[in-house]
């Protein structure tokens, strides 16, 4: 009998780790080919890694919420043969099962080698774990080991993530948020200065109220959004369209576009084309900060903000959709949409976005003030479309008609985006889609 060793694949050039979330399969099931075997979580994305052979799996090397590097073996399929896979290899692989003590002192001695060669005392109730990739920004960033100890972590167990190391390196110096400082009377009536801590107030549960826990994605999606009000200086402007020629033209080519495309047009190509165009007339809303810098970016990368069936959101990207024709865009749209829905994404799949779009109006809204897409600098919320009543300009004059309207809700970080620049973007969109061609073809 051969053994096949199931390894951790690479899963886009800034992921080098992933935490294992759950095991789909146990010792001694049966594995088909393309059948998925573990769940893995990375700071980007969720997702299943899946078995390249048929056998039976005889061995799982880690644990759930293990930390495991790409390419280290994560499982032994045994499987019928010897000439396909590399027979007994598992023999070079090194399984052991190390006491707990023992691995806490590893970690602990890489973790302060990050600033310097000094033993750790492993007895100390201070040793915490530290994933690889926080060690490695530690040491870029020279975060000492009291500095890590002092984080507090949002990951399982209280564990430093990685977006709780950059959150304390970004505001490293500063008086901390939570930090208030108020005036206090001293006996001789003059006021001075001092610090208060300002905690939270602790929610009362009685016997009828249920605790759900929050889902690792739900906390990272949860601190992103914080981050994001903390960093930008957001500033919000609206406009009203009327859309109600491509209403028209998509009822009235939507099913031809089915039968020789294979794709259900939605609106949402439609109005990632008109995104598209209006960035590159404004291409300062394609930029990012960094420190005093603006980056400005090159490709047009279109964010689109998804819900996940757990209620969860995430924003899997476009890559240069200006380049993209309508048919192109509707088959983009569709495939990240039918991978997000079934969990499929790739990490590559949510990263270098620089403009997002999020439709608000799926959930009947008629307009929202989303927060900004961090790194980015604007983000667009589409409102729901409505049929409603309206003055109609002729040259015969005015009259009330029936007209398919919507809001557009242009969020924009007000430090590097001015209020002139924010409200021409939006318009350049409504224009685009009011001047829609009817006659255009595909």
């Amino acid at each position: 009998m051969a053994k096949f060793e199931l390894k951790l694949p690479k899963m886009g050039e800034s992921v080098a780790e992933a935490t294992i979330t759950s095991w789909l399969k146990e010792v001694g099931d049966t594995i088909e080919l393309d059948e998925a075997i573990v769940e893995i979580a990375t700071d980007k994305v969720d997702s299943e890694v899946p078995s390249e052979v048929e056998g039976v799996l005889i061995k799982k090397l880690f644990e759930v919420d293990t930390v495991v590097k790409v390419g280290e073996t994560l499982a032994i399929i045994e499987i019928d043969g010897s000439d396909s896979v590399e027979e007994d290899q598992v023999q070079s692989v090194k399984i052991e099962e190390p006491k707990e003590a023992a691995v806490i002192e590893k970690t602990m001695v890489d973790a302060t080698a990050i600033k310097e060669d000094v033993p750790v005392d492993t007895n100390s109730p201070s040793v915490k774990f530290y994933s690889p990739l926080v060690k490695t920004i530690a040491k870029k960033e020279n975060v000492t080991l009291e500095e890590l100890e002092a984080i507090i972590g949002t990951g399982k167990d209280k564990r430093v993530t990685k977006n709780d190391i950059l959150e304390y390196i970004e505001n490293r110096g500063k008086v901390a948020p939570n930090k208030i400082t108020q005036p206090v009377s001293t006996s001789n009536n003059t006021s001075t200065q001092v610090n208060e801590t300002k905690t939270a107030t602790p929610t009362s549960v009685n016997g009828q109220d249920e605790i759900i826990e929050m889902t690792r994605m739900g906390k990272l999606v949860a601190q992103h959004m914080v981050n994001s009000v903390q960093t930008s200086a957001h500033v919000q402007s609206f406009i009203e369209v009327d859309v109600t020629k491509i209403v028209n033209w998509r009822n009235r080519i939507k099913d031809n576009f089915h039968a020789r495309e294979g794709e259900k047009i939605t609106f949402t190509p439609i109005f990632m084309e008109a995104v598209a165009k209006a960035i590159k007339d404004y291409p300062m809303i394609n930029i990012s900060v960094d420190g005093d810098r603006v980056i400005k970016k090159k490709n047009i990368n279109l964010g689109m903000a998804a819900a996940l069936a757990d209620g969860n959101l995430i924003v899997p990207v476009i890559k240069n959709a200006d380049q993209l024709n309508l048919v192109g865009m509707t088959k983009a749209v569709n495939d990240l949409a039918l991978r997000a829905r079934n969990t499929q994404l790739k990490p590559e799949d949510i990263q270098d976005g620089t403009y997002t779009v999020t439709n608000v109006g799926g959930f009947g809204s008629i307009m929202g003030t989303p927060i900004i897409n961090q790194p980015q600098v604007a983000i667009l919320a589409l409102g729901a479309i409505r049929k409603i009543p309206a003055v109609i300009e002729t040259s015969e004059g005015d009259f009330i008609g029936i007209r398919h309207k919507m809001f557009l809700s242009h969020s924009y970080d007000h430090r590097v985006v001015n209020g002139a620049l924010g409200g021409m973007f939006v318009k350049r969109v409504a224009e685009y889609l009011e001047g829609f061609d009817v006659d255009r073809e595909f």
